[in-house]
């Protein structure tokens, strides 16, 4: 990992932990999030986004409809 994006993580995680927000909650956050943008890059198609993920497509169907999520790109 770069010094750049250690160092960006890292201010990340001193608010979070100063917030007070567990370590369960800041990674479910963060997953919902990360997914929420691949699928946005990949315009909501659901195989290249697991694929840019590193996850089988039914696990990434199995994680949107936990997070509640739609797909849709354009949704924000």
């Amino acid at each position: 990992m770069d010094q750049d994006l250690h160092a960006r993580l890292g201010d990340v995680v001193d608010s979070l932990v100063r917030m007070g927000i567990t370590l369960k909650e800041a990674s479910g956050e963060l997953e919902k999030l990360y997914i929420e943008r691949v699928l946005r890059r990949c315009r909501g198609n659901r195989t290249r986004g697991a694929r840019q993920l590193g996850m089988h497509r039914n696990t990434l169907n199995r994680k949107i409809e936990q997070y509640g999520l739609n797909g849709d790109p354009n949704a924000s």
